[in-house]
């Protein structure tokens, strides 16, 4: 470990730009999981009621109204994107970046980034907000936040059968129809001009990666969606012979065989990897 320590630590304090790409691995090790003690802690009615096993498959549960629906969601989205402040593990690898050129792409919808400190202009959240609401059918690009609107269904969410009032179920502006989270989950993703913007600035810094001493630091990405971050940095990584490929990855460390002299991997603790790459790298 610690030859893969010093080899890791070396490209960052040599590296002239820092590429982040971070999956549900890194916010699951920063605390925000979820299955085990924190969704049966938070989700027993739901679980006596539905029979949920975790927060994830929950997403994609058929609730038999928007009732229930947004009461069920009410309570995901007020754990997981409002109640955390910024979690130690991203202050950590803030620590670690904030004097680097960097930018960051994530599947991840928690904002843990923007909580976090890192600036709004060098984030890729490509999967979407949990704090933001659309049609359900994408009829128009408009995002709406729903920070007031999760407080008043959690006040507002009857005990016993699980539903928000009627009147505070929400619909389109537009076209009168349902609405949905801001996540990619169909094709009916919205994505809009901020969306589009972000997305170029990624691709131009991703261009400017390809040139000279670039860290691409792979955090708690699987093969969920390895087409987003996972196989794009094992191939930008390919495309620059001076670019050094850094994966914290606690179940799937293994990459391709061509990057494998470029990269360095970890299944060790996130925070102490990160806590030892700050170590004479500034």
């Amino acid at each position: 470990m610690e030859k893969r320590l010093q080899a890791a630590k070396a490209a960052f304090k040599n590296a002239d730009c820092v590429l982040i790409g971070a999956g549900a691995g890194f916010s699951a090790a920063a605390g925000l999981t979820y299955s085990n003690k924190r969704f049966t802690d938070n989700f027993q009615a739901f679980i006596q009621k539905y029979g949920m096993t975790d927060m994830y498959s929950a997403g994609f549960y058929p609730f038999p109204s928007e009732e229930a629906k947004w009461a069920y969601w009410a309570k995901h989205i007020e754990i997981n994107r409002f109640a955390p402040p910024a979690l130690p593990l991203y202050q950590t690898l803030f620590e670690l970046v904030k004097n680097k050129n960097y930018f960051v792409i994530t599947t991840n919808v928690d904002a843990q980034f923007y909580k976090a400190g890192f600036a709004a202009e060098r984030i890729f959240a490509t999967q979407g907000d949990y704090g933001k609401l659309q049609c359900a059918t994408g009829c128009h690009k408009t995002l709406y936040d729903n920070g007031d609107l999760v407080k008043q269904w959690l006040n507002h969410t009857d005990c016993n059968t699980l539903e928000i009032p009627t009147e505070l179920v929400p619909q389109c502006p537009k076209c009168g129809g349902k609405m949905a989270m801001h996540l990619r989950i169909d094709g009916n993703f919205v994505e809009n001009a901020d969306w589009h913007a972000a997305s170029a600035r990624y691709a131009e810094f991703a261009q400017q990666s390809l040139h000279g001493n670039t860290v691409y630091l792979e955090l708690g990405v699987g093969y969920n969606t390895p087409g987003i971050i996972r196989y794009p940095f094992e191939k930008m990584t390919y495309d620059n012979p001076d670019a050094t490929l850094v994966r914290i990855n606690r179940d799937e460390p293994q990459g391709f065989a061509e990057t494998a002299a470029q990269t360095v991997a970890f299944t060790e603790d996130p925070k102490m990897v990160l806590e030892n790459l700050m170590e004479n790298t500034k």
